[in-house]
């Protein structure tokens, strides 16, 4: 497929649902894998912590919209969010978010429109988030530090109109916006909402981010793309009458762009339904371990991202949790700075920044005493860092998998395990209300303690892939299976451990790399004649790009080649290696065989540490 990025045609209006979304495109039909059940199926239920039910029900709120004003009314004295010492309450948050959505009503904004939000971790982000939904509108996630190609093919992708954008990045956005549907552009600062009335911390804040540091580069949005402050827009949408929107569970609330297991970034169409479905998995799942209006959760991965979404923005909401956003986890004086006068009792984090915490003498001698929950999901936890986590803290670190194109929770781990001396990886038992399968390579299911492509089947399941019925089809496997690329496998008790992914994508620090986009990237420079990129083991990163570059100029260098991607890629993305070889293998059609260049790496890797 191409990586053109391709706007809807002008008459697909036949085929959008009520909310103004594509309907999606049902899966072809496809023979069941087996005509009978492999053994694996509920056998993880015996495992079950005692009262954590084999399914829940997941219509208890019509749409996220409904499960919103429920926790901001019945929290509506606690505390939300404090971002840079400063709080909001869940009734601040409520009021601030239904001013915002008044405003885009009344900016032209329909139901089933997509609004983007480009925003890191400060209370803005919560206020667009639920402002949007509470508009009808579907939310589109932008990660700030896109590069303008990446923001480019995201809002064309997505065909969003209206977006949400620090002013930090809005020459990001500038030079994004040609080829968009862009019509309104929502500009803010980090101290906008850090108080009330004249706000003297954030205009200070706000001072010192544009004249002393020079965080906001110049820019210039088109005379035709109508431009409003954040704060402007909230005061009129306060005074402006807001005409309620009865979203269904079956609605889009989402477009969390993921690469998939292929290729170009593809919107994953998560409903109301889908998301409310994995909240209450989530919320069945920790009762009794966590108590309402008492919890303090660390936010340091971004709330764009969907693992930080579900569990810190949703999942914390239904308990009236208290999130600490931290907008820069890179950033760790800073981090600590905030975190000196706080204290929480859970936290949510990746291997990498689990490590990047250890490394810190003023974490290590923090006080854990009230800390009952450490998550981590996005990549796998290494053995090192999980011991030396319960060394310092007296608490394991708690795994999960998911994946977008499921809400994204599919398994858990029992919240109060004490695992730790015969630590394995494992991912955990799938979520209630959800079913698991393993798929061998010729179709048919797999049984217990035998490897193959996990699979799963659930109400937090997405609908598909925005206007890409091919690539929806791909991935459902018959009867509401969703293949998701991962090969694991399951044991006697229902727990599963992930073995390696189906396809070649490379996992850098939680967030996924495509090698399609960096081959893509490093094929337009003049001295490049082919090229292939994998994913080589990197003990804090879990993955580090390598490229493999056979030159058309023989005087291009590795530095060259590496200014040149950090020109056009996020930097988690950008090759940390590079190989120059005079051919590449490949397979008889000509195709690069990218495996074959892991396996070496692999191999060379293992005879070095022999060694």
């Amino acid at each position: 497929m191409s990586d053109t990025p391709q706007q809807p045609p002008h008459d697909v209006a036949q085929t959008r649902t009520e909310s103004g979304a594509p309907a999606a495109t049902p899966p072809p039909a496809r023979p069941a894998a087996n005509a009978v059940a492999p053994n694996t199926d509920g056998v993880w239920y015996a495992s079950y912590p005692p009262g954590v039910p084999h399914e829940v029900d997941v219509t208890q709120y019509a749409s996220l919209v409904q499960f919103f004003d429920d926790c901001t009314t019945r929290f509506r004295e606690c505390v939300a969010y404090v971002s840079a010492g400063s709080p909001m309450t869940y009734g601040a948050l409520a009021r601030k978010a239904a001013a915002f959505g008044s405003w885009l009503q009344g900016a032209g904004v329909r139901p089933g429109e997509r609004v983007a939000i480009m925003l890191p971790n400060t209370l803005q982000y919560p206020v667009a988030l639920f402002g949007a939904l509470k508009a009808g509108a579907v939310v589109v996630n932008a990660n700030p530090l896109y590069t303008a190609c990446e923001l480019a093919h995201q809002l064309k992708d997505s065909g969003a109109q209206t977006i949400v954008v620090f002013e930090s990045f809005a020459q990001t956005l500038e030079n994004a916006l040609p080829g968009t549907r862009i019509e309104r552009v929502v500009l803010t600062q980090l101290g906008d909402l850090l108080g009330e009335g004249f706000n003297l911390k954030g205009r200070f804040i706000n001072f010192m981010l544009r004249h002393v540091k020079r965080l906001v580069p110049a820019y210039r949005i088109p005379p035709g793309v109508r431009t409003v402050r954040l704060l402007d827009a909230l005061a009129q949408g306060e005074r402006a009458p807001r005409a309620p929107v009865a979203a269904k569970l079956d609605d889009l609330a989402f477009l969390q762009y993921t690469g998939g297991t292929t290729g170009v970034a593809k919107g994953a169409m998560l409903t109301h339904g889908t998301i409310l479905a994995n909240v209450a998995q989530a919320k069945a799942w920790i009762a009794g371990q966590l108590e309402n209006e008492t919890e303090t959760i660390l936010t340091p991965l971004p709330l764009y991202h969907i693992y930080s979404l579900a569990v810190n923005a949703l999942i914390f909401m239904a308990l009236g949790g208290r999130n600490i956003l931290i907008a820069n986890p890179r950033d760790m004086k800073r981090v600590m700075k905030v975190l000196r006068h706080e204290t929480f009792s859970c936290i949510s984090a990746v291997n990498t920044l689990y490590n990047a915490f250890l490394e810190n003498e003023a974490f290590r001698q923090r006080d854990f005493s009230g800390l009952k929950l450490a998550m981590a999901g996005g990549m796998a936890t290494q053995r090192a860092i999980a011991e030396r986590f319960k060394a310092v803290t007296g608490k394991p670190i708690v795994e999960g998998y998911g994946l977008t194109e499921c809400s994204p929770i599919v398994t858990l781990s029992p919240v109060d395990i004490e695992h730790l001396q015969d630590f394995e990886g494992s991912i955990g038992l799938p979520a209630p209300s959800t079913q698991v399968r393993f798929r061998r390579d010729d179709g048919t299911w797999a049984n217990l303690g035998e490897p193959g492509e996990l699979c799963v089947k659930g109400p937090q399941v997405m609908k598909g892939y925005w206007m890409r019925p091919d690539e929806t089809a791909r991935v459902f496997v018959g009867d509401g299976w969703l293949a998701t690329g991962d090969i694991g496998v399951m044991d006697a008790r229902g727990y599963i451990r992930l073995i390696d992914r189906k396809k070649d994508m490379i996992l850098v620090s939680g967030f996924n790399v495509y090698p399609n986009e960096i081959e893509d990237v490093l094929a337009r420079h003049p001295g490049v004649r082919e090229v292939a990129a994998i994913g080589v083991p990197d003990p804090v990163q879990g993955e580090r790009v390598k490229v493999f570059v056979v030159r058309r100029d023989p005087a291009l260098t590795e530095d060259a080649l590496i200014q040149f991607c950090r020109q056009q890629l996020t930097g988690y993305k950008v090759p940390r290696l590079v190989e120059f070889r005079e051919t590449l293998p490949q397979s008889n059609i000509g195709k690069i065989l990218r495996r074959a260049l892991r396996d070496e790496e692999i191999a060379k890797m293992s005879k070095a540490g022999a060694a």
